[in-house]
């Protein structure tokens, strides 16, 4: 755990870390939560972290977006700097060797919501809400949004979103494919954990082949995409835990994966 950045973390349960964000009043995308994020991810690796809990410590947000006031400093060289550093701790978040889930609370706005998006899963409150309104700024989503949003609720809907620059209620999230779990303001933080002990529980090959193949069906032809399939069934058989999981189901016995 670090005082020096506002991003700090602790275990919850066995291989499960939890990353809490608290930079007030909203937890804007600037240099200090990016270099934050980046420790935690350190952290996670050096722990041999299985699933990590993205959340927030202030009331009424997850994270409102880019540090806005950070981008009013900047010249176009210091603007592209900034752009990479963002991008990179996001796509090192999806990347990750873990499953990631981001706890939603509040609102999710712009590179919050891109951050959230990034994440394996998405848990959330019906207090959460969702947007990314970067066309009032006269600029457009630049940490994966314009990619990974119609990824999940499809192209017409993303562009309504991000054109309209309008906040999608949780229960709207929900039934477009925004959020994979919705319950009750103030308990996303427990279903997380209830979530992550399932999936901790399971083998971390199947479950990294999971969200590539699910990746490979947006990413690639549909004949590749079976040929993607058919080569990560293979290695999980031959080199996974596969022979464990088949062992402990015809022995009728927990599966005790490593």
């Amino acid at each position: 755990m670090t005082e020096e950045l506002p991003v700090t973390w602790e275990d919850v349960a066995d291989r499960v870390l939890a990353v809490t964000l608290d930079r007030r009043p909203a937890n804007a995308l600037g240099p200090p939560i990016i270099d934050g994020l980046n420790a935690a991810l350190d952290e996670a690796e050096r722990r041999g972290t299985r699933v990590l809990l993205l959340e927030s410590a202030i009331p009424g947000f997850f994270v409102a977006g880019a540090d806005i006031k950070h981008l009013g400093t900047v010249d176009a060289a210091s603007f592209t700097a900034y752009g990479d550093r963002l991008r990179a701790v996001v796509e090192r978040l999806a990347a990750a060797d873990l499953v990631s889930v981001a706890v939603v609370e509040g609102v999710a706005l712009g590179g919050g919501l891109e951050l959230a998006m990034a994440a394996t899963m998405r848990v959330a409150g019906t207090d959460a809400r969702f947007g990314l309104p970067e066309v009032r700024l006269g600029l457009i989503p630049g940490a994966g949004g314009t990619q990974r949003l119609p990824r999940l609720v499809g192209r017409g809907r993303a562009v309504d979103i991000m054109a309209t620059a309008r906040q999608v209620p949780a229960d709207e999230a929900a039934a477009i494919g925004l959020v994979d779990r919705l319950v009750g303001a103030g308990e996303a933080r427990a279903e997380a954990e209830r979530l992550a002990g399932e999936l901790v529980a399971l083998p971390r090959t199947a479950l990294a082949a999971v969200a590539s193949c699910a990746d490979a069906a947006f990413d690639l032809p549909l004949p590749d995409g079976l040929a993607f399939e058919v080569a990560r069934i293979q290695e999980l058989f031959e080199h996974g835990e596969a022979s464990e999981g088949i062992a402990a189901f015809l022995e009728k016995r927990p599966p005790k994966f490593g």
